[in-house]
């Protein structure tokens, strides 16, 4: 008699039809189980499958089966039927495609390579509200990267240090003030304080600069907190709110994302957490992947690594996340899925980690003037202080822009000349 079922979820002849959704896997079997059924299970267990034959099981009920029809090497494709998820609902997708499958024991190893989501799940999402576009027509400024950094160190400042630090760094020339992910609401640095404080100085820089500044402030923090610290981001003039969208959940996320549309406030993306089940190839979620979803859910910007900083990334997969969350059409590849974007506005990638003036021009000749260029501890450590080492940057960007080196427009510009004699062009580590 038969007493499982997991290759009947293997379907080599399907063609998948324009309505499923598609999920690239990479699939590593446990000792004693062969490709076909470790993929059979896989696509089982995610979707109506269980380890044994059910009495309860209809005909109607099979054509919601998973089906695993293409396996080449470790590299497998699974369409799931639409009817097995619930539109707008991000958890309940991921529930199903990214569940109970991870802890299964048929599997050594399985990671979550790539979704193409289907038009009907895409239009129950509202994307990005600002945009790349939206968030340049807020700073007026369309020939060049925008600008960001965090002060540093990154928590321990009162509200007061915070804000100054924020007014000396929009004075030298940065457009966004950020908190680190780790900053919220300590009793050190309250969030009400800090935002008010900051905001103000933020006027201050604005009229002093003739340029517009804005502040990205992490709202992260249980639901209805994070909601109402947005409303207080809005009614002191701010344009931001930043939030670290793997620790709320997505589905904090999405609540934060109906708020700020209300609001009229843009989203920036931080992505802590994301390297415990992305930075192993073999097993997890990737950051692709990640990325997608966070584009779908409706961030304007997001945070994608730098390729050459002191974060874990090849510069293949940073451009990958670039393409995947700007273009509005993304062609397929060995490990990444067509997708079309269809109405869903491109969001604002963020390059961070471990940069210094001396490597913008490689930053920008890599991803181009359309991203956003972090910089912490190449403000701070700054010989001068972050007002200088906020004017090191500008002066970094503009040379790249103009196509001049950086030593020879460090020549008559004595805080990008600093900044070079203490950093060159060293990429950390």
């Amino acid at each position: 008699m038969k007493t499982e079922w997991y290759l009947d979820f293997v379907a080599p002849s399907y063609r998948p039809a324009r309505e499923d959704l598609i999920v690239l896997f990479r699939v590593e079997p446990a000792n004693g189980i062969s490709m076909r059924e470790a993929v059979g299970r896989v696509a089982s267990e995610s979707s109506i499958g269980t380890w044994t034959t059910l009495t309860t099981m209809t005909p109607e009920k099979r054509r919601l089966m998973a089906k695993a029809y293409e396996i080449k090497g470790r590299w497998v494709k699974v369409a799931y039927p639409l009817d097995l998820f619930e539109a707008g609902n991000m958890p309940q997708v991921l529930s199903s495609i990214a569940g109970n499958i991870f802890g299964m024991k048929a599997v050594r190893n399985l990671r979550l390579e790539d979704v193409r989501w289907p038009p009907e799940l895409i239009k129950s999402f509202k994307g990005p509200q600002f945009g790349i576009d939206g968030i340049r027509e807020i700073f007026k400024v369309n020939d060049r990267p925008l600008t960001a950094t965090v002060p540093k160190p990154k928590v321990g400042m009162s509200s007061e240090e915070h804000a100054q630090a924020g007014y000396e760094a929009w004075v030298g020339g940065i457009d966004l003030l950020k908190d680190d992910e780790n900053l919220s609401g300590q009793r050190f640095n309250q969030f009400e304080r800090r935002a008010a404080q900051s905001l103000k100085l933020r006027d201050r820089a604005e009229r002093e600069t003739g340029e517009r500044k804005s502040y990205l402030i992490n709202v992260t923090a249980e639901t209805r907190e994070m909601l109402r610290r947005a409303k207080f981001v809005k009614e002191r003039g701010g344009e931001y709110v930043m939030v670290d969208i793997l620790t709320v959940g997505w589905a904090g996320v999405q609540s934060l994302r109906e708020e700020c549309e209300d609001l009229g406030l843009a989203i920036h993306a931080h992505r802590a957490f994301h390297a415990a089940f992305t930075r192993k190839p073999e097993h997890g979620m990737s950051m692709l992947a990640i990325a997608k979803i966070a584009r779908l859910v409706g961030v304007d910007q997001l945070h994608i690594g730098t390729a050459i900083g002191k974060l874990e990334a090849p510069r293949e997969e940073v451009l990958a996340l670039q393409r995947a969350i700007m273009n509005r059409n993304v062609k397929s590849g060995r490990q990444i899925l067509a997708q079309e974007w269809r109405a869903i506005k491109p969001v604002f990638p963020v390059i961070s980690g471990g940069l210094h003036p001396g490597l913008i021009p490689d930053i920008i000749e890599m991803f181009g003037k359309n991203i956003i260029i972090q910089i912490g501890g190449g403000v701070w450590g700054h010989p001068d202080g972050g007002r200088a080492g906020a004017a090191a940057v500008r002066q970094a960007i503009d040379a790249a822009m103009e196509g001049v080196s950086l030593e020879e427009y460090a020549k008559e510009r004595g805080e990008l000349r600093a900044a070079l004699e203490k950093w060159g062009r060293i990429r950390p580590k």
